[in-house]
């Protein structure tokens, strides 16, 4: 297992190391990242297909899902309002930005596209099979794999590339707690849920530990764990953005870290217009840098807790 890991850790360590100064090539790496994340989905539906009994592990599938958001979800809430209530962070006065990049709608219906490549994956293995072409389900592993190690090798290309230092990230006081409360409170909320989900207490905490990268947690534990646990992660993580989407305009201005650390991974991408068209722009550091520093726990965490 130690070896799967260094395999596994090796290409997002080569692609930190790397670079990048042109803006056409760090455009395309970004497009890479997007097109990877849309096949390795794509893939893992098709095995999920190869299953048997495939109604019900998909029933297995989301009750375990809804388990595992119904204990994280609550204790992350908790850490984050007891901080919102230590912390003098607010956004005052800080203009809204109305025309913000993304609106929540477009920014709900790109989250739920992934969700949809999942399913279409899904309906093209079942079909592959009732056609007689049940060899894609053999070849959709592998083809994962690599796939896998290509997105690992983009995305630290990005983590390196992304023009904010790690001296200027870790001196950030405000992202850098509300990282810490909300990677503590979603790990003992994944130990907690271990039992219930009839896991082992290093599968618990790497399935919470993906701190709302779907698009990469579904794919790191459907690779260690299988696709069953794989698509269990990848829709707790991806519930975690959807209930961010709604609970970011009703509390930004009340219970600024809260708004800002629920979203985990995704305040640095996904959820960042939103938290920028509600909060103003003095959320906009602290939410980069609590979603940077997620992002750059959560694939070697994952992968380590899996590796015992």
């Amino acid at each position: 297992m130690l070896a799967g890991l260094l395999l596994i850790l090796l290409p997002l360590i080569v692609g930190y190391l790397v670079p990048v100064r042109h803006r056409g090539v760090l455009a395309t790496i970004n497009r890479g990242v997007n097109g990877s994340v849309y096949v390795i989905l794509f893939l893992m539906g098709i095995s999920l297909a190869g299953l048997e009994d495939l109604l019900g592990q998909l029933s297995r599938m989301s009750g375990q899902a809804a388990t595992l958001f119904a204990i994280i979800t609550p204790l992350n809430l908790l850490a984050l309002i007891w901080l919102s209530r230590r912390s003098r962070l607010s956004t005052g006065q800080s203009p809204r930005l109305p025309d913000a990049p993304t609106s929540t709608g477009a920014a709900l219906l790109g989250s739920l596209s992934l969700a949809g490549v999942v399913v279409l994956g899904t309906l093209f293995g079942v079909a592959a099979g009732h056609w007689g072409v049940g060899i894609v389900h053999a070849w959709a592993e592998p083809l994962a794999e690599w796939a896998l190690y290509l997105l690992l090798t983009l995305i630290g290309c990005q983590l390196r590339n992304s023009g904010m230092p790690l001296k200027q990230i870790l001196l950030n006081r405000h992202g850098l707690v509300i990282a810490i409360s909300v990677a503590l409170s979603s790990l003992l909320g994944g130990l907690l849920a271990a039992p219930l989900l009839d896991l082992r207490w290093n599968e618990g905490l790497a399935m919470a530990a993906g701190f709302g990268w779907y698009s990469l947690s579904g794919i790191l534990i459907g690779d260690q764990l299988g696709p069953v646990l794989g698509g269990v992660a990848f829709f707790n993580d991806l519930a975690r953005e959807l209930f961010a989407f709604l609970l970011i305009p009703l509390v930004i201005h009340r219970a600024t870290p809260l708004a800002i650390g629920y979203g985990g991974a995704t305040s640095m991408d996904f959820t960042l217009p939103v938290i920028q068209q509600h909060g103003g722009v003095a959320c906009v550091p602290i939410a980069i840098v609590n979603g940077f520093l997620l992002s750059l726990l959560s694939p070697p965490l994952i992968l380590l807790l899996l590796s015992f």
